[in-house]
């Protein structure tokens, strides 16, 4: 182990069994599978149905592709390390893992933060709403959210890197986790790290803030409508997004914040798998399960009229 460790870390997973290891990954592949299968779905869909040319689905489209990247980061990973019996990983993979999972982590609070602000904007001030979301103004909020990401990945990688750290090069998670890592640093050698993570939770502090004020303000908003229908077609569009943030953040949370301990738990990958594994696979079912608008659009795609149209289409582009 010494040897292996010396350039990388060496991931402990969820068993040492065989068996088990063949299970968890075969688990993580369906997973995956799901979680591309729809995400890509609702990319498609947002992106070939013209009457989803609106700044809710734009936004939905953008939340998508981060949970499409953020999965990819640490499931194909596990499975490979998984099936190979092999839980090394370079040290080269491990900071490209720890940057882009707090890249697309802090994306993905950002993006729910600026979504909660649409749906208050078009329940609030639906006059001014078309003033308010124009397209310029989608397209500057999703280039800072994805800016915003890179940067918190950036400082948490460069901080991360550069702590010394003691003893074996273990981390008990299926990723490169940076609470995990923080373990392994020399005594007092991780007050950078402390000081770029106090920022960070700040930030998503927030944004939670910012969320939790827009919903208050939705919600007393809906409940002066005097039409039974106009009320549940709001909260059809709210409370998915409003349960994605709850699970998301709440799971977050509670790994980021709580006191470190010596020992890994069952605990620790169960809460690890709600933020990381979960989210990206429920999402799409998520937004789409009580959304006519979109169960209509993938009906329409899926229909045999749409797909002779679009290969007619694609014949005629060919030949030009």
């Amino acid at each position: 182990m010494a040897n292996l460790t010396a350039s990388g870390f060496l991931l402990v997973g969820f068993s040492a069994d065989r068996k088990l290891q063949i299970l968890h990954a075969l688990l993580f592949l369906v997973t995956y599978l799901l979680a591309l299968t729809g995400n890509l779905l609702i990319i498609t869909i947002t992106t070939l149905d013209r009457r989803l040319h609106s700044p809710m689905y734009y936004f939905l489209k953008h939340l998508s592709l981060l949970d499409l990247c953020f999965i990819s980061v640490t499931v194909p990973q596990s499975i490979a390390n998984s099936l190979m019996n092999n839980g090394y990983i370079s040290l080269g993979q491990c900071i490209l893992q720890v940057f882009f999972f707090i890249a697309l982590a802090s994306s993905e609070v950002a993006i729910l933060t600026v979504m909660s602000y649409d749906r208050y904007v078009a329940i609030c001030q639906p006059l001014q709403y078309e003033t308010i979301m124009d397209p310029c103004a989608c397209r500057h909020a999703v280039i800072a959210v994805w800016v915003a990401g890179g940067l918190s990945g950036l400082m948490h990688t460069a901080v991360n890197f550069s702590i010394p750290l003691c003893g074996e090069r273990v981390i008990h998670q299926f990723f490169c986790d940076v609470p995990q890592m923080l373990k392994l640093a020399c005594s007092y050698e991780f007050i950078n790290e402390i000081a770029v993570a106090a920022f960070t939770t700040s930030t998503a502090f927030m944004c939670l803030t910012s969320i939790v004020l827009s919903y208050i303000r939705i919600f007393s908003a809906v409940l002066r409508i005097p039409s039974a229908e106009g009320r549940t077609k709001v909260f059809s569009t709210c409370l998915p997004h409003l349960f994605v943030v709850t699970f998301f953040l709440s799971a977050a949370g509670f790994e980021f914040l709580r006191p470190p301990s010596d020992s890994q738990s069952a605990m620790d990958l169960m809460f690890s798998i709600f933020y990381t594994v979960i989210p990206p696979t429920l999402n799409p079912v998520i937004y789409s399960l009580r959304n006519e608008a979109m169960k209509a659009a993938l009906r329409k795609i899926l229909s045999k009229e749409e797909f002779t149209q679009r290969k007619m289409h694609l014949k005629a582009i060919f030949k030009l």
